[in-house]
């Protein structure tokens, strides 16, 4: 029967709550444990796919389809478990359903409340597809005390109950802050934080304490006494130089063991060697590049935290250090602006994913200045699609555009209305809803034979990779673009849709329909990123 590491978080948000389970999992992981990581979110969106990056960051999208919270993929990147539909679920996904059975008639007249038909659904969320599983850890968004959390936490203090307290592990991140002024850690939003979480029925078995100076054995001791813990279990958590330091960091610091003395498990000692190679290779590069990442939402580093990390990845891949240089593509539309002196100093430039129209002809201009002066370029969805329109101009269809940006008389990026997928035929009109209404999830591509991306990947000519988006490259300007020097090495498998586009002609320049940092990890890059990080290392050398 697999065991459960409850996972919530109190004084402040942004404590670092799926990082934590990331490596905590992978430390278990590493000892030779099956794991599975779910995150729970109190917020009233059915999913984050409609949600503002700036508002909630990055989406993260599953091979099944599955729009979630951008922990899941720290989840990913630490574990290798692919995660699925069922790893992330919403308040209003909960109260979608029950509505809805509701409608149906399904609860026989009874009144429909909060406890117990609520709290039901997040425990057979919780307890779902766990065959084969030695460990499911459940973390929780969102603040002990927020109203919307409450019935979150009234689903684990039932289930602690309901499997008992030898199945179950209560791990509470919390911040220990230093004030300056005094010269001191101050445990007592520590202990107003637990407080608050054992008035709702769950005590604690491990405290996560975030600081930014070492904890004294003292200040330990202290919140061990009020806090109801062993000292033992006060784990220090303090910054670290890379994310990719924490398992490393936690471990030292003793979580894992103290999680498995919790259970009563005896286990050998992690095989830290995939983490102490990672750190290696971060710690102690041999050259450094600067990427131009000319994108939207660049003021907020979390709406491309995917994007980010599979940089740092073929980083790690080359052994050299990635500077990325964000830059916002609206600068790019100003007429007394000289481009060239914002992306020469750039060893490759990469155009990310998106929506909507603002700074399209900020992103078509970095297109340009690449394929002008043989800088590698990398587009990614959005990105991919505006290089065709950047092709399609300069073989002089000077209209080309995206419908997505209003009407034009040469629709290179225009929406599709059906396409297959494993289900059969997708239909989607232009005036449905926005949310999950794109072609979303795994899709295979074929590649051409000989081509520059077939060789990225191995020789291949079969790939499958993750997608996001509404709108496709139109196959009706497929020759036009291809005369230009535009070459589509990559289509769906029925042979309509553009997935990769390339320039064999130029050193490195590459778009493709689909998102691939999703898929990349730390100990096992994606070989995109790492050819386009080489590419970007050859590059530094010439200029």
């Amino acid at each position: 029967m697999a065991r459960y590491i409850f996972i919530t978080g109190g004084v402040v948000s942004s404590l670092g709550k799926g990082l934590m389970a990331a490596s905590l999992a992978a430390l278990l992981q590493a000892r030779g444990f099956k794991v599975r990581i779910r995150k729970f979110d109190p917020y009233l969106n059915v999913d984050p796919g409609t949600m503002s990056p700036y508002q909630h960051g990055e989406v993260y999208v599953t091979d099944d389809g599955a729009e979630t919270d951008l922990d899941l993929g720290h989840y990913e990147r630490f574990t290798g478990v692919s995660a699925h539909q069922g790893d992330n679920i919403t308040s209003g996904r909960v109260y979608r359903d029950i509505i809805a059975k509701e409608r149906r008639g399904d609860y026989l007249g009874a009144t429909v409340q909060v406890i117990p038909h609520v709290t039901d659904a997040i425990k057979e969320f919780a307890l779902a597809d766990t065959d084969d599983l030695d460990f499911i850890l459940c973390e929780f968004g969102g603040t002990v005390g927020d109203i919307e959390g409450l019935p979150f936490i009234e689903a684990i203090r039932q289930l602690r109950n309901e499997m008992g307290r030898e199945q179950t592990c209560a791990i509470h991140v919390t911040l220990v802050p230093y004030v300056s002024a005094a010269g001191e850690l101050k445990t007592k939003p520590t202990q107003h934080s637990v407080r608050e979480l054992t008035s709702l029925g769950v005590q604690p078995d491990v405290l996560l304490c975030r600081c930014e100076h070492p904890l004294p054995e003292g200040e330990r001791r202290k919140i061990a006494l009020f806090c109801n813990v062993r000292p033992e279990a006060v784990i220090p958590a303090l910054d670290a130089s890379s994310i990719y330091a924490v398992p490393l960091q936690y471990h030292r610091e003793g979580l894992d063991a103290e999680v498995l003395r919790h259970f009563g498990l005896e286990a050998p000692a992690p095989n830290l060697t995939r983490w102490n190679d990672i750190i290696d290779r971060y710690q102690n590069p041999e050259g450094e590049v600067t990427i131009g990442v000319v994108g939207k939402y660049v003021g907020l580093p979390d709406a491309y935290k995917s994007l980010n990390e599979a940089l740092v990845h073929g980083g790690m891949a080359n052994r050299v250090k990635v500077n990325i240089r964000w830059i916002d593509a609206e600068i790019f539309e100003q007429d007394d602006l000289d481009i060239a002196a914002q992306l020469e100093p750039m060893h490759g430039i990469l155009v990310p994913g998106g929506f909507g129209v603002r700074g399209s002809e900020g992103k078509i201009a970095s297109v340009r200045f690449a394929r002008e002066r043989k800088v590698p370029f990398f587009g990614i969805c959005l990105g991919m699609q505006m290089a065709c329109v950047e092709g399609a101009r300069a073989v002089g269809i000077e209209g080309a555009s995206s419908t997505e940006f209003g009407e034009t008389k040469d629709p290179v990026v225009g929406i599709i209305t059906e396409w297959m997928s494993k289900e059969g035929l997708q239909k989607r009109g232009a005036d449905t809803d926005l949310g999950g209404t794109m072609r979303l999830g795994a899709y295979e591509a074929h590649l051409a034979a000989n081509s520059h991306v077939s060789s990225v990947y191995g020789g291949v000519t079969s790939i499958s990779e993750r997608h996001r988006h509404r709108y496709e490259v139109n196959g009706a300007y497929k020759d036009a673009l291809e005369k230009g020097g535009l070459i589509f090495s990559g289509m769906s498998p029925d042979g309509l849709l553009p997935e990769i586009v390339e320039r064999p002609d130029h050193p490195w320049f590459i778009g493709v329909q689909f998102h691939p940092e999703l898929k990349s990890k730390p100990f096992d890059p994606h070989p995109l990123f790492a050819s386009f990080i080489q590419a970007a290392l050859h590059q530094s050398r010439l200029v």
